[in-house]
């Protein structure tokens, strides 16, 4: 058996002598070189992670049907036939309707018709006849009255007339109507020898001979009315056959129109 010295000594096999302490230290050293590697390796992996606090940017292949953002005008997307339309400020208008052509002729017409004097009553021929369509009764029921310019200049008649059975050829005898207008008032322009109406509905008197009211009042007869527009005068006028029957002094009347009523 060898000393002490030799106890920590081994021979290998190409005569080369390692202490203890060699072979630790390169027990060591191989240890240390693992770890390195392993280190290297879990190194590599870390370095692909993303840091806190930190977002990539979307990468090249996000979908292309992502939608559009809030910059972009949602009418700027083709539509269904590939035709791109863009938003306009303005409403399109139609080539067949111009703006203002309507208004304009109406506006155009009302001015002519607010600049032509109103018709004077002695410029006027007014004359009366039963009407066609007219309440059931033996009454007269409704009449029409027509104004026909006798002057040599154009006119305008407008409004609902007023209404008063007259009286023994003195105004201050005559009765009024209470009239109940019906429809809206328009201007009517007469030029020489034109003609504007108005139809008078009356409360019809029922029965036979001197008939009666339906209220209970006494049916009135009026061989003449006296009948007035705003601004043309009133006209005592006669009905072409027969006289003014009615009951309860009330009529309804329409607008002077251009348009003779039935």
């Amino acid at each position: 058996m060898s000393g002490n010295g030799d106890r920590n000594v081994r021979v290998n096999g190409s005569g080369k002598r390692f202490g203890v302490r060699g072979s630790v230290a390169a027990v060591v050293m191989a240890s240390a070189a693992a770890l390195a590697l392993t280190g290297c390796q879990s190194g590599d992996s870390s370095s692909a992670s993303v840091s806190p606090g930190h977002v990539d940017p979307p990468s090249a292949s996000a979908p292309s049907g992502s939608a559009p953002s809030a910059s972009t005008p949602a009418a700027d997307a083709p539509s269904a036939s590939g035709v791109t339309t863009s938003p306009s400020a303005e409403p399109a208008r139609s080539a067949s309707s111009p703006a203002g052509d309507v208004g304009d002729v109406g506006a155009d017409v009302t001015e002519a018709a607010a600049a032509t004097p109103a018709c004077k009553a002695g410029g006027l021929a007014v004359t009366a006849h039963q009407a066609a369509h007219r309440p059931s009764g033996t009454g007269t029921g409704a009449a029409v009255v027509e104004f026909t310019n006798t002057s040599a200049k154009t006119c305008r008649l407008k409004g609902h007339p007023s209404v008063a059975g007259a009286g023994n050829g003195s105004p201050g005898h005559n009765s009024p109507l209470a009239v109940t207008p019906k429809g809206s008032a328009s201007a009517v322009t007469l030029a020489p020898k034109g003609r504007a109406w108005v139809k008078l509905t009356f409360v019809q008197v029922q029965g036979e001979g001197d008939g009666y009211c339906a209220s209970g009042a006494d049916p009135v007869v009026y061989p003449t009315l006296v009948v007035g527009l705003p601004g043309s005068g009133k006209h005592q006028v006669a009905l072409d056959d027969g006289q003014f029957a009615e009951c309860d002094n009330k009529v309804t009347a329409t607008a002077v129109s251009a348009v003779e009523p039935s």
